[in-house]
This record gives C-alpha cells, sequence and structure tokens, in this order.
C-alpha cells in the first residue's frame, strides 16, 4: 500500500485523450467535404496534391470508408464507356451482319454525351457517380434513336432502293416517332432539373445530364444519323460479313417428296 506520489510526481497538462493507430502506425484522422460544385474525385485529388508536396519524410496518408473504395477504384468510368460501346457494337453487327454498319450508330452517340456535359456545366452540378450513371443510360436511349433509322434505311436498302434513298426514307418515316418519345422523356425530366431539398443535388445531377444528352443528342441525331448511314452504307455496300454465306437455308432447296 505504497502511495504514488512517493515515488512519483503528478503534473497537470493537457494533450490528446486517445491515440488513434492505423494499420500499426499513429495517426490523425482528418474529415473534409468537397466545396460546392467539385465532385468528390476532384476533392481526393486535390488532397494527394497537397500531401505530396507537403507533408515530411516519413508521413504518407490513406484513405477509410468510401472515400478507400473510390481512390483504388480511379477513374473506372471510362473502362465502363468503353465496355458498354463494345458490347452495343458487337450486338448491332450480329443484328445487321456488318461490322461497318454500326458505326452509323455508335457515332451518332458523341452530340449526346457533348449535351450532356454541356448541361451540367451550365447547371453547376459535378461530374460524379450520378452524371456517369446518366451518361450510360443515355447509350441505350440515343442508340435506340439510331438504330430506328438504321434499321428501317437497311430495310428498305434490301427492298431495292439505293443507299442515299434508304437513308432518306428513314430519315422521314423516323422523324415523327423519335421526337415524340424523346420529347416526353426530356419532359419528364423537368421535375428532377427543377428538384430542391433532401437529394436534390442527386436529382440535379442525373436530370440536368440526361436532359441535355437528349436534347442535343436527338436534335442533331435526327440530321447526323442519315448521314452516317449514307457514308457506312456506301461502304458496306456488296460486302458480306462471312464470304459466299448462303443466305437461303439449305432445307428450303430440298423437295420433299411423301
Amino acid at each position: 500500500m505504497v502511495p504514488y506520489s512517493s515515488f512519483m510526481k503528478i503534473k497537470k497538462t493537457q494533450g490528446i485523450y486517445e491515440i488513434n493507430r492505423y494499420n500499426m502506425y499513429t495517426t490523425a484522422t482528418v474529415q473534409s467535404t468537397p466545396a460546392m460544385g467539385y465532385s468528390s474525385g476532384e476533392a481526393i485529388a486535390a488532397i494527394q496534391d497537397v500531401a505530396k508536396k507537403t507533408l515530411p519524410k516519413g508521413f504518407d496518408i490513406d484513405w477509410a470508408g468510401l472515400a478507400k473504395d473510390e481512390s483504388r477504384r480511379g477513374n473506372e468510368a471510362v473502362y465502363i464507356f468503353i465496355i458498354v460501346l463494345i458490347f452495343v457494337y458487337l450486338v448491332l453487327a450480329a443484328q445487321y451482319e456488318s461490322f461497318i454498319l454500326p458505326l452509323a450508330v455508335v457515332l451518332s452517340l458523341p452530340a449526346g454525351i457533348f449535351g450532356a456535359f454541356l448541361f451540367i456545366s451550365i447547371m453547376g452540378v459535378a461530374n460524379d457517380i450520378y452524371a456517369q450513371v446518366s451518361l450510360v443510360m443515355l447509350v441505350g436511349l440515343l442508340g435506340k434513336n439510331a438504330v430506328l433509322i438504321v434499321e428501317f434505311a437497311i430495310q428498305r436498302r434490301q427492298q431495292g432502293l439505293s443507299v442515299l434513298e434508304a437513308a432518306m426514307e428513314g430519315a422521314k418515316t423516323r422523324f415523327r416517332p423519335i421526337l415524340m418519345t424523346s420529347f416526353a422523356f426530356i419532359a419528364g425530366l423537368i421535375p428532377l432539373v427543377l428538384a430542391h431539398g433532401p437529394g436534390a443535388i442527386a436529382n440535379k445531377t442525373i436530370g440536368s445530364s440526361a436532359l441535355g444528352g437528349m436534347l442535343i443528342g436527338t436534335v442533331f441525331g435526327v440530321i447526323i444519323i442519315p448521314g452516317l448511314y449514307y457514308i457506312f452504307g456506301k461502304l458496306a455496300d456488296g460486302k458480306k460479313l462471312i464470304k459466299d454465306e448462303d443466305e437461303n437455308p439449305l432445307t428450303e432447296d430440298i423437295v420433299h417428296h411423301g
């Protein structure tokens, strides 16, 4: 029963009340949020840049929670878009039995992507995961418009029309259905663009990118797509996916006797 005062001196001082450790290293926790108009990816890149320039030797940073996953994933959206475009191209190549004609559909998409980024900039929202999901959706919606024109033009070409006449026929026949469906979709996005309250930023981001992409992509698409079909239709004219392919099933040439 020896009192502490007999072998030690107690002195009051101020300091941290706990020592944090992360992966066996002594750490300090820093919490931050992106400034208005900046995405979480841009904030992570800014912190990494500042840490690289200012931290002394022997110090480093690491991430926790969602930021850890996001920093590890990096800019995977680019690879996702490439995979989506390749998948769309291969499906259309099988449908049209041509490696050239699907390019008329794929190359009509940049107009819509430009419109999405334009409206994102105008509305002052960030290019985050919500905008990227909207861009993937635009590939399907704008690709559908292009498929409607190209498919109809291919059918008219098979019926004997020239490539130019088939392109013009497809553009005229599909003009009204494309505008009706596209502008109906755009009208449905207006409440998202004008959203306020909880979750408004996510709604505005999705609505702005989708509305801009559909608007610009539809307006320019009805003009660009027939021209693209004419160019690639000329290149693909007379060429087949498989050399010496038999277009008629063999069973149709066999006469069965009872």
